[in-house]
């Protein structure tokens, strides 16, 4: 007791992130800047039950709020494209059954972010994000865990919580992005 009050210690939750740079044979994940991928050799129908499941668990396991998902590269030619967009929907079914709210980037607009121009390349993506963090990226699956954390850090820039500043001709790329997908969480909780 203080003056004949209680003093109650307030806790302020963050969003819990999770970003996804969607593939069949690579999926790569960023959370609290910790990457990884999802891999699988299966096809069809098990290889996006095995990815929906792997994704399913890492929201379990972090209590995620918010995912984030590299938008359709819509300029690909890509015999790939129908499986691709298979997993784009199983993933989107699953958040949406889930509750948990989503934000799709689109490439040009993680490009710009990392580079300052939106038809930057995988490689320039990676070689400009290791040049300001001095993170390293390589082995199998480098530039979807690249991507993958370009997209977090884009979130968390958007919340006030950046781990690095950005110039501004970068963080006009998040004026292409919609948004609306944070809405879920702020309803629930609040600020972000």
């Amino acid at each position: 007791m203080f003056g004949g009050s209680l003093l109650f210690s307030i806790s302020i939750r963050k969003v819990n992130i999770l970003a996804l740079d969607l593939s069949l044979t690579s999926t790569g994940y960023s959370h609290n800047g910790e990457t990884g991928i999802i891999s699988c050799n299966g096809t069809g129908p098990y290889r996006l039950s095995y990815v929906k499941n792997e994704v399913e668990k890492l929201i379990n396991q972090h209590s995620i709020d918010i995912v984030v998902l590299e938008g359709y590269s819509f300029s690909s030619r890509n015999s790939q494209a129908h499986s691709i967009g298979e997993l784009g929907g199983v993933i989107r079914l699953l958040l949406w059954e889930s509750g948990i709210g989503f934000i799709v980037i689109p490439p040009t607009c993680r490009a710009k972010f990392a580079t300052g121009k939106g038809n930057a390349s995988k490689n320039e993506v990676i070689s400009s994000i290791s040049a300001k963090t001095g993170m390293v990226w390589q082995n199998p699956g480098a530039d979807d865990k690249c991507d993958a954390w370009v997209m977090e850090e884009m979130v968390l820039y958007k919340v006030g919580r950046a781990r690095f500043d950005w110039p501004s001709t970068h963080v006009s790329a998040l004026d292409k992005v919609d948004w609306s997908g944070l809405d879920i969480y702020k309803a629930a909780y609040g600020d972000l």
